[in-house]
């Protein structure tokens, strides 16, 4: 179904590939210098770049896009920083927070606090209910040649030739202040498409099928995956989009693909013809690796628990039995911390297939008319039974709800039994339809990590999820929950044709760019938060270790859960109380031990921290006066964690140890870049650590780091630190922080981006 090709890759009049340590690149006379420019994304890039040359861009987007969870901090850190108004249209959408689940009135505090902004400062705001935040952007904005930044990790709208990135809500704050996304020039994968998808076969198959192929390996790892090759052709725009949007889950920096006629019917559609740009690589194109995908042997696919990346075709499943089952309830119950939790789903075979709790269409991937039509087209009919098993539909948008209303779809889905809601993302973070204790849904939606669905191991609660696309999770629900790939399902995948009805919008929607308004006051609430004053870098730094995690990899929603701290997002010291809650509950008690130290170091109430300059001085031999000492040395909790950062964009999984007292992360990788640049955003160090010398800390261990100040603004990325135990023992160490620009320099040295902006 899918081949890599590792070593590079020509591509020659869109159609032949070359690898590029073939005899016919020299027969050729192929220069990869001069082809690397002819590939899509690197002509996007140029176009944005706003510096000298193409190695280190400095880029300014065309828009901006944010939800309900993220846009307040956004917006207070921008006020704080100096924002005067939007200078690009920026589009706040209510898709997170929409229901007042929790917290008696704090998410439409929210909403209220976002309309207000958006009339200050000249912005478009999106009422709950009304869209999910991609489909708004596919719909109204996404366009060829643009790009767009987003504070929502499965930003992407490549399938309109739009280079659209998802990262921490900082960046977004730097582009509203009218500063550039400073990134070294990433490299460009192909994903070549060819052949067709077979009956029953949506795009979350073709998605699923590449995320098991690219995950674990790394090998899209922070680069732009440019979708190329016949097989684009005969795929529809929503199809191109609901594998578009999965493509986060890879660890891709961003994603583009040509675009044709179908893409230009698809912008005429919804009245934005101008926005049509016909994309294509040129003659020949350079890519430094290369995913081939046959569509016509991909099969219905699912994603077990805990990760998208691990997948199997649904057939595979089925046919593995008890022992494949098992098998993969061990790896997942690996991943949770009461090993004693069981997910039940060895129980749930019987008659030669696995049976599920409930089945989810919803989100920028699963909300998609296409697959809502062929999910209903498949039901139409039948039942969907009145026992355990629970449907329920979330159409992404308005227009698209009003459309099946419209042709008859709905009728379907609800005659079948189906619930169907507004447009919602709470089940891809658990704030909604989570299944039972030992449950297992199986959803077209984006992620299924430990705990994303919404239930509490930590309170004895587990459930699970399992990915697969719209058309399957409707051939299970016909058949009472008994798994089943839609390719063994008979129905017509004939699609209606989609009729875009604007009125939705036109009735709802406030779209104000450029009409700024000074006079227009923002409405706080008590549950809307100022950050907290930070501290800039001092010349030494004391660590203390306050969580060591060894998994392979940690989520941002293991390092600040979704769900039930959603409506908590816009008070830093409230959302600060959840951090590693579900993954280490003893942190908040030890980071909040330790910064009221670096407290009373501030207020210089040495007599409170003695001890840990006695530890110190003695351990590192040390005669500077106390006085002396911590005038020029600050404290601060550090997370270890082998590879951190996986997943949601959201910046409070570092802000939320910065407000904690954190100053450092220290980690084998980060898997993500947006992790990365959201710790160093709020002045914490992202420090690497070889392997061998991870092991040489525990919670607990303070870790001495001299002259950290002039390091960082040194030529040398050479930090020697020391390790000291409880028994005083001392252990050399060796930190450095990789590639880093000057201007990221600059805001880990003022103590965080508002910091800086302030000095500047």
């Amino acid at each position: 179904m899918v081949t890599l090709l590792h070593d590079g890759v020509f591509l020659r009049n869109g159609s032949e590939l070359i690898e590029a340590n073939s005899p016919v690149v020299r027969d050729l006379q192929l220069d990869k210098e001069s082809a690397e420019k002819e590939t899509i994304a690197y002509g996007i890039l140029a176009s944005h770049q706003q510096a000298e040359g193409m190695e280190n861009l400095k880029i300014k987007f065309d828009a901006l896009t944010s939800h309900d969870i993220t846009y307040v901090g956004i917006i207070q850190t921008a006020i704080a920083s100096g924002l005067d108004h939007f200078p690009v249209p920026y589009i706040l959408t209510n898709c997170h927070n929409s229901l007042a689940a929790v917290g008696g009135t704090i998410n439409e505090d929210d909403h209220v606090f976002g309309l207000s902004a958006v009339k200050r400062f000249g912005g478009t705001y999106v009422p709950p209910h009304m869209a999910v935040i991609h489909q708004y952007m596919r719909e109204m904005v996404a366009g060829g040649g643009k790009m767009i930044l987003g504070s929502d990790s499965h930003t992407r709208y490549g399938a309109f030739g739009t280079i659209a990135i998802g990262e921490g809500g900082p960046e977004l704050v730097k582009q509203l202040l009218s500063r550039t996304y400073d990134i070294k020039r990433p490299g460009v994968i192909a994903i070549y498409l060819k052949g067709k998808p077979k009956h029953g076969i949506g795009p979350q198959d073709v998605a699923l099928a590449i995320e098991k192929a690219v995950f674990k390996n790394g090998f899209v790892k922070n680069k732009i995956m440019e979708f190329v090759g016949p097989g684009v052709s005969e795929l529809s725009v929503d199809f191109r989009n609901g594998i578009d949007v999965m493509s986060t889950e890879t660890t891709c920096l961003s994603t583009v693909w040509r675009t044709d006629d179908k893409v230009r019917d698809f912008l005429a559609l919804h009245g934005r013809l101008g926005d049509f740009k016909a994309m294509n690589p040129g003659d020949v194109a350079y890519y430094d690796g290369a995913v081939v995908v046959d569509l016509d042997k991909i099969e219905s696919m699912i994603a077990m628990p805990f990760h998208p990346s691990n997948v199997y075709t649904i057939k595979e499943l089925n046919e593995g039995g008890l022992d494949l089952l098992k098998h993969i309830e061990e790896q997942a119950v690996e991943q949770l911390d009461n090993k004693s939790l069981s997910l039940g789903l060895v129980d749930k075979y019987k008659d030669g297939k696995l049976h599920c709790d409930q089945g989810i269409i919803v989100g920028c991937s699963g909300g998609l008319y296409e697959n809502i039509v062929a999910a209903a087209n498949i039901v139409a009919g039948k039942s969907v039974g009145n026992g355990r098993f629970a449907f329920s539909v979330y159409p992404s948008s308005q227009p698209i709800y009003l459309e099946l209303m419209k042709n008859g779809a709905l009728v379907d889905l609800v005659e079948a039994g189906a619930i169907v809601r507004t447009a919602f993302c709470g089940p891809c973070f658990g704030a909604g339809d989570t299944p039972n204790n030992e449950g297992f849904s199986v959803r077209h939606a984006t992620r299924n990590f430990p705990n994303r669905e919404g239930s509490k191991p930590g309170n004895g609660q587990i459930s699970s999820v399992g990915l697969m696309d719209a058309r399957s999770v409707a051939a299970t629900a016909i058949y009472g929950g008994a798994l089943t790939p839609a390719t063994e399902v008979d129905y017509n995948d004939t699609i209606k044709p989609y009729h875009f009805d604007a009125k939705p919008y036109e009735s709802k929607v406030y779209n104000g760019f450029g009409e700024a308004n000074k006079e227009e006051e923002l409405v706080y609430a008590p549950s809307i938060k100022p950050w907290p004053t930070i501290e800039p870098l001092q010349d030494n730094l004391i660590l203390k270790v306050a969580a060591y995690i060894d998994d392979p990899v940690t989520t941002t929603d293991e390092l600040i859960p979704s769900g039930e701290t959603s409506s908590y997002r816009s008070d830093p010291y409230a959302l600060s109380e959840f951090t590693l809650s579900r993954k280490v509950p003893e942190y908040v008690g030890r980071a909040k031990a330790i910064r009221s130290m670096e407290k009373a170091r501030q207020e210089k109430q040495y007599s409170n921290i003695q001890t840990v300059y006695d530890i110190i001085s003695k351990a590192m031999n040390l005669s500077d006066s106390v006085e002396d000492f911590w005038t020029h040395t600050s404290l601060g909790s550090v997370i270890y964690a082998n590879k951190p950062g996986d997943g949601s964009a959201r910046e409070q999984a570092a802000s939320c140890q910065r407000v904690l007292g954190g100053a450092a992360n220290i980690a084998l990788e980060y898997a993500t870049k947006r992790y990365r640049s959201n710790v160093m955003n709020w002045g914490m160090l992202p420090f690497l650590i070889d392997e061998d010398q991870s092991h040489s800390m525990a919670v607990g261990d303070y870790i001495w780091i001299p002259n950290v100040k002039s390091i960082l603004n040194g030529e040398s990325d050479h930090y020697t630190a020391y390790v000291i135990s409880d028994n005083g023992n001392v252990t050399e160490i060796t930190l450095r922080l990789g590639d880093i620009e000057q201007e990221e320099k600059a805001i880990i040295d003022a103590g965080c981006l508002i910091n800086h902006y302030a000095n500047s």
